[in-house]
């Protein structure tokens, strides 16, 4: 019998075909195509070694998996291998209980987009905020796997192809994620659709928009009455000889006197004359 790099016995023979077996969609490349079975895939891969990773997706593209149940906090499948009788796998993780649901689920009603968009059907990226401020990850950073081959090694290729056709499955229903935590789907949405909507935020900085057509009788109307007007004398009275300060002083002189020390009495005047 084959023994692997730790020195335990397994089965190396080739596995039995499936006919009707659960084979993953994504033949090549990474398995899993949304945020949140990404996610779910790249925690396996930090926690598992690559090496057995490896063989179970090879399996799982093969559909080598025969059937699985997704409950709360465990998932149970059967993969076929060399044997004649499938094995059997499941893998457990802690699922959430009553209270920490109504508090996840009052916290998620709360925020309206988080709400608007579970109940569309949608998983939004920042659900896992909600939970991680709860204390509660959403996803799992540790798996309980067991597998009836004999394979003691953790996880064998029979865990590690149920856990990646189970990455694919959460593609297809994001809400499988919140079942082996302990809520499904029709829990969730049912206590979100029962918790009163949040109240509308304000937000300070927004404008009414109202038409020009309703406006056109008082779009041109001062903010105070005419009669309150009054005409109020400049603050800076700017000197009379203020244009000659500004431009440069022409080279002339009158008698030698410099035409500008000539012009600037008159400009004085001129500042002086009320009649003006």
């Amino acid at each position: 019998m084959p023994v692997d790099p730790d020195g335990r016995f397994f089965s190396g023979g080739q596995p039995i075909k499936v006919d009707g077996g659960i084979a993953v969609r994504a033949q090549r490349g990474d398995i899993g195509s949304q945020w949140w079975s990404r996610r779910f895939v790249d925690i396996l891969e930090r926690i598992c070694p690559p090496g057995r990773l490896a063989r179970g997706r090879a399996y799982a593209r093969k559909g080598q998996v025969i059937d699985f149940t997704l409950t709360p906090g465990r998932v149970s499948g059967r993969v076929q291998g060399s044997r004649t009788d499938p094995y059997e796998v499941a893998l457990a993780i802690d699922a959430f209980d009553e209270t920490q649901w109504t508090a996840l689920t009052a916290a998620l009603a709360d925020q309206a987009l988080y709400r608007a968009a579970l109940l569309a059907g949608n998983m939004p990226h920042e659900i896992m905020e909600i939970f991680d401020g709860a204390g509660l990850p959403l996803f799992p950073s540790h798996v309980d796997m067991t597998c009836s081959c004999p394979d003691w090694s953790v996880p064998c290729k029979h865990t590690s192809a149920v856990l990646y056709v189970l990455a694919e499955a959460f593609d297809d229903d994001p809400f499988l994620v919140l079942a082996w935590r302990g809520r499904s789907r029709d829990e969730l949405l049912d206590a979100l659709r029962a918790t009163p909507e949040p109240a509308e935020v304000i937000d300070p900085l927004a404008v009414d928009e109202t038409t020009l057509a309703d406006r056109l009788a008082d779009y041109y109307s001062p903010g105070i009455s005419l009669s309150r007007l009054r005409e109020r004398p400049a603050r800076v009275t700017a000197p009379p000889e203020l244009l000659l300060r500004a431009l440069d002083a022409p080279k002339i002189k009158v008698r030698h006197i410099p035409l500008v020390d000539l012009l600037r009495p008159a400009y004085r005047d001129l500042g002086t004359d009320e009649s003006g």
